[in-house]
């Protein structure tokens, strides 16, 4: 199983999950191309710290300012953290909003917690957009039909988060 995999399967709650096209990359050319490949671009998953590194050195950005900005927006990123949807897009302009880069960590099951946490293992993702925009998408491993915000929505489909 490859560390992509079991940071999927909520296995690896240290780690981080970097998403990078090769688009961004090669603009960019700060982050090495050491992760997994995959249609779109390139998946690192990386113990905490070193990733939070890698995506400031990659993007330029402070990890958790990222992800605390993308919060304002909800769209939906592809379960394999190779993609997304951007909450911007309208139908006639898709050309125009493709994902440049996620960050996604991972929180084990806290039913003391409830809602979400109490279900199982939580995938946090937040995706930054071409056109600028950032938005953020979270669910439930095992149940991601059923949680966070599915293809074409833009509102998470569980009541409990």
């Amino acid at each position: 199983m490859s560390k992509l995999d079991e940071f999927l399967a909520g296995d690896r709650h240290d780690d981080v999950a970097l998403f990078l096209t090769e688009e961004y990359l090669d603009s960019q050319g700060k982050l090495p191309k050491m992760g997994e490949t995959v249609d779109a671009g390139y998946v690192l998953v990386v113990p905490g710290d070193d990733g939070r590194r890698a995506f400031s050195a990659g993007t330029g950005m402070d990890a958790m300012e990222f992800a605390r900005g993308a919060m304002a927006a909800r769209g939906h990123v592809s379960r394999t953290l190779d993609g997304g949807e951007c909450p911007e897009a309208v139908a006639d302009d898709d050309d125009a909003h493709d994902v440049e880069f996620i960050f996604a960590f991972s929180e084990a099951q806290n039913e003391e917690v409830g809602g979400l946490y109490a279900r199982g293992e939580v995938i946090h993702a937040y995706a930054h957009c071409t056109c600028g925009a950032s938005y953020s998408d979270k669910w439930v491993v095992g149940e991601e039909t059923e949680t966070g915000v599915q293809p074409g929505g833009s509102e998470p489909v569980e009541g409990t988060e």
